[in-house]
């Protein structure tokens, strides 16, 4: 592989802040990884597909692609683990245990990776649904329901369980790049629809904010308060 930039040196005592992005090459991700290099971040970023210009791929529906991804991003940062993770990587339909590994599990384990760093305090923001901030519906939930608010408790859970070497904060955002057929469901979003950019500064927001941890911010231009 190429030297990447992601490598480049910066002279003086200044550290630069490492994060990982799984889904980092495209929409929301995309819009992440662009957002935190602006601001100085030294970003890896991760997908499923060779051909997308990612640094690591790594298929994380399957059981061990938490573990290869994590092993791969600290042989990247010459094995320093990184300062931060940004769990943006989904799915929204597939076979129920892919969305379920995929969605949930693969998140909760690169948390559990983070959480065993020997130095400093990590940071985890994992990426949510703004739809699945209420109450279940009375119907079945789909996979990718469940596995959005098995997360969404995951996320504060892990906050507490990991606090001495962790903060744990999510964004849930609203309808930003679903297609028309899912955005006719959508609702109202008194301030109108978010925007991909402004998920990705509330996640910039939340891995510079030092005294929040359990957190969980809608980006949903006030979908949930219709709801």
């Amino acid at each position: 592989m190429a030297a990447s930039p992601l490598l480049t040196k910066k002279t003086g005592r200044e550290k630069i802040k490492t994060v990982l992005v799984t889904g980092g090459t495209r929409r929301i991700g995309l819009a992440i990884a662009n957002r935190l290099r602006t601001s100085g971040w030294r970003v890896v970023t991760a997908s499923h597909r060779a051909d997308a210009g990612a640094d690591i791929v790594a298929d994380l529906s399957k059981p061990s692609g938490a573990a290869a991804l994590y092993a791969e991003t600290l042989r990247i940062l010459e094995g320093t683990p990184p300062d931060a993770i940004v769990n943006n990587a989904a799915i929204l339909a597939g076979e129920a245990g892919e969305v379920e590994t995929l969605d949930l599990e693969s998140p909760k384990k690169l948390t559990m990776l983070m959480a065993g760093r020997e130095q400093g305090r990590g940071t985890v923001v994992n990426i949510l649904d703004a739809e699945f901030l209420s109450s279940p519906s009375r119907q079945s939930p789909s996979p990718y329901e469940s596995a959005k608010r098995g997360l969404m408790e995951y996320t504060v859970k892990s906050a507490a369980m990991f606090s001495d070497t962790l903060r744990v904060n999510a964004v849930a955002p609203g309808p930003v790049i679903a297609p028309e057929a899912l955005r006719m469901k959508a609702g109202e979003t008194p301030i109108g629809r978010p925007t991909a950019e402004a998920v990705a500064d509330a996640v910039a927001y939340l891995l510079d904010a030092e005294s929040v941890t359990g957190c969980i911010i809608p980006v949903d231009g006030g979908q949930h308060l219709t709801a």
